[in-house]
């Protein structure tokens, strides 16, 4: 749990200067840092900036009267805006998921083959 809560935070922080794929920094240290088995690196890498991406996307859905949201289903032809919210968090979590599984498995050492 403190690995999510280290790249939920992280991964804030970045996003601020950042461009967007710079949440995938924090995954892959966090990931190689903490050294986690696959299963578990994925899903708290996942869960971390699906709470991120997801809250702010709930957060401007509801600061302007869900005129964007409803825009951007529009324009994806989705239906609702709030799919589209939760397309953003699952996205985001993808990204994050997948970097610190590539974190954690890089930690890990190669099978060595004989010849």
């Amino acid at each position: 749990m403190l690995l999510t809560i280290l790249i939920l935070i992280t991964a804030f922080l970045l996003n601020l200067f950042l461009p967007w794929w710079s949440i995938a920094i924090p995954g892959l240290v966090f990931g190689w840092w903490f050294n986690e088995k696959a299963v578990p690196s994925f899903v708290f890498g996942f869960l971390a900036l699906f709470i991120l991406w997801g809250g702010q996307a709930l957060y401007v859905h509801f600061a302007n009267d869900a005129i964007l949201s409803t825009r951007i289903a529009e324009m994806l032809q989705v239906g609702s805006p709030l799919v589209v919210v939760l397309i953003t968090g699952l996205l985001g979590g993808l990204v994050s998921g997948l970097a610190t599984l590539t974190g954690a498995l890089v930690q890990n050492k190669p099978r060595q083959f004989k010849s």
